[in-house]
């Protein structure tokens, strides 16, 4: 999800002392295809995208928006898209052997209990088990997400929310945002009853869970789908910024195929519901990776609509939208600036493509959200950050985080991460004291 080239900041004579000593070496690509993520960063692999015969994230999106039909990519019925995407993920997880690497490519078997990882025979599944039982629940659930999640392609999820009853800072979690949706356990008994969770389950080559598994894998999918909207709203109400007094633009900085692959025009609404009766929000998704689709519009020139949420983008790097746009006055300078799992801390090259926008973001003195997957990377972020002298309002759990846990799909047995799982706040460059400010602090 992070972007390898985040763009230039202007002229600075800062320290850069965090390229001097990176805080992690460069991914590696392990056996299987995948890149070694040590920081447990999730991310849809090439391996797969040329499992399912696609070159791109385009094509991808292409195929999910029935725009190709299935035969370009040798995908004729539900069956076979299913069975391709599984296909991803057969391989024994104790040697790591493919299934063309054994001698019955067929021998791989499933782990009965959570229908996701595979062995090449009992004495790999036997060696495993004292490793794999500490996470086989958990993994049963990514597995069953997985399969769900097609159900956002279909446009079943998310269910139509309603307007929030309480104020957004009374709402301090997803057990309050759920106990605001009128008539839930029918919303979700019409989609687990529904023509498209009826198919996934005649195709998908897994047994049925039962109803009550449907309906928590449905609430976990609507908190993915929701996190970045609602954590964009928990990061205008960190730094006082109120959408009820004026316009607003956020800039998502670093947006990605993650943020952007069958990204709709109404996809941020949830917005408009926390803040009922707001002045507009532009929201300019920016990055190189940004996937073409309704959203691949320039910027606003103007103020944004008066209680409309509205998606703009721009397909490249940050400072070349900051010098084209944002001096130039084609598009607002940002109220607050995003950025959803920057990645920043994962290697050298990473951070040193995001420097320059680092310090774009801390000389302006932009107010910006970051958010990460675990502790660990929140730990990793934090010393860069500080070694860069830029100010951190806070850190903390994020109350939005997605409750869909996430698997490194070449290391399943791992502790499962979440999207958004902790947020660092952001506000200019840290002020330096001078030596009698130093004696006198307490």
């Amino acid at each position: 999800a992070a972007q390898p080239n985040a763009g230039a900041a202007p002229k600075t004579g800062r320290s850069k002392k965090a390229l001097e000593e990176p805080a992690a070496r460069a991914p590696d690509v392990d056996s299987l295809g995948f890149q070694a993520m040590d920081r447990n960063v999730p991310g849809l692999s090439h391996v797969i995208l040329q499992k399912l015969n696609m070159k791109s994230y385009e094509d991808y999106k292409s195929a999910m928006d029935g725009r190709k039909s299935g035969s370009d990519f040798g995908i004729r019925t539900y069956f076979d898209m299913f069975q391709k995407m599984e296909d991803t993920f057969k391989f024994c997880v104790e040697c790591k052997k493919l299934p063309d690497a054994l001698p019955d490519p067929k021998s791989l078997r499933r782990c009965k209990r959570c229908q996701n990882v595979y062995y090449c025979g009992v004495a790999c599944q036997r060696a495993n088990w004292p490793m794999h039982k500490k996470f086989c629940k958990k993994l049963k659930l990514v597995a069953l997400d997985r399969l769900v999640e097609w159900l956002i392609f279909t446009g079943d999820i998310p269910f139509p929310t309603d307007t929030w009853t309480k104020p957004a800072w009374d709402v301090k979690g997803w057990e309050d945002w759920f106990s605001m949706q009128e008539h839930l356990e029918e919303k979700l008994g019409a989609i687990v009853a529904g023509r498209y969770m009826t198919l996934l389950w005649a195709n998908a080559g897994k047994p049925r869970p039962e109803d009550t598994e449907l309906r928590e894998s449905i609430r976990r999918l609507v908190t993915d789908f929701h996190s970045r909207p609602l954590t964009i709203g928990l990061g205008l109400r960190l730094f006082g910024i109120d959408p009820l007094t004026r316009p607003l633009t956020v800039h998502v900085v670093g947006a990605s195929h993650v943020e952007t692959l069958n990204t709709r025009l109404t996809d941020y609404d949830e917005l408009t519901r926390m803040f009922p009766g707001h002045q507009g929000v532009e929201m300019v998704m920016v990055g190189v990776d940004v996937v073409d689709g309704p959203i691949m519009r320039p910027p606003l020139t103007t103020l944004a609509p008066r209680g409309r949420v509205y998606l703009s983008s721009y397909k490249g790097l940050y400072h070349d939208f900051w010098e084209s746009h944002v001096e130039t006055k084609l598009a607002a300078r940002p109220d607050l600036v995003v950025g959803f799992h920057p990645g920043f801390h994962a290697c050298p090259d990473l951070l040193a493509g995001w420097l320059p926008t680092l310090l774009l973001l801390r000389d302006y003195r932009l107010p910006v959200l970051f958010t990460v997957y675990s502790e660990q990377e929140l730990k990793a972020s934090l010393q860069i950050l500080v070694e860069l002298e830029t100010h951190i309002v806070g850190y903390a759990s994020n109350p939005f985080a997605s409750l869909r846990p996430e698997q490194v799909y070449s290391s399943p047995n791992k502790p499962p991460v979440y999207c958004s799982s902790h947020y660092i706040a952001l506000l200019g460059a840290e002020a330096v004291l001078g030596a009698e400010e130093l004696e006198d602090d307490d």
